[in-house]
């Protein structure tokens, strides 16, 4: 038997199915290839399009972190500043400016949110410790006896004394009464000096 008998034996349409099949196949892959091939540049633009805004957002979300936490810390730093203030003023501290500065930077916010300050003895609470501070620096508070030195005394009046009348001032006046005059005039200039 020859070859062109063999070939007469197979099945018919066998192999021409076989062939049309790998055929339809390859033209499909071509196919495919080629769309793939054509959209993968818009794809490729779209990503990279895409990439940069969803980094140009990680980065607004990064400042606007930052900038709450700043935010945060200059509300608690002015609240801490205030309840200092408020209490050294009802400890009756004259000169509150001068003590906060010296005990702004040992009082400090605890964990359970509370302020206290740092000591050697240990963490107190602030009502505690600046109420050691003011007793431990008296010169805070307002002084007690007014007087001391370089205290000016209360201007004394003269017995029988009257306000003077102007347009009693005249020339000719008498020498008691023009020294009545001048003691007056003196008396209001050191008021008005003193800023009484």
């Amino acid at each position: 038997m020859d070859q062109s008998q063999q070939e007469d034996r197979r099945v018919p349409g066998a192999a021409p199915a076989e062939e049309v099949k790998g055929m339809i196949r390859s033209v499909i892959e071509e196919f495919v290839t080629t769309e793939r091939r054509q959209t993968e540049p818009a794809y490729k633009a779209e990503l990279v399009e895409e990439r940069r805004r969803r980094e140009q957002l990680e980065r607004r979300v990064n400042e606007l972190v930052e900038e709450n936490k700043r935010s945060r810390q200059a509300a608690e730093e002015s609240d801490r500043h205030s309840q200092i203030r408020a209490e050294l003023q009802r400890l009756g501290v004259a000169k509150v400016d001068l003590a906060f500065r010296i005990v702004k930077d040992d009082v400090t916010r605890g964990a359970e949110g509370t302020l206290q300050a740092r000591t050697a003895e240990g963490d107190r609470g602030l009502r505690e410790y600046l109420s050691d501070f003011v007793q431990a620096n008296p010169e805070f508070l307002p002084a007690r006896i007014a007087g001391g030195s370089g205290a000016v005394s209360p201007p004394k009046n003269v017995t029988g004394a009257q306000g003077i009348d102007l347009e009693r001032i005249h020339p000719g006046m008498s020498r008691e009464e023009l020294q009545r005059v001048r003691e007056q005039i003196s008396q209001v200039a050191m008021q008005s000096l003193r800023g009484e």
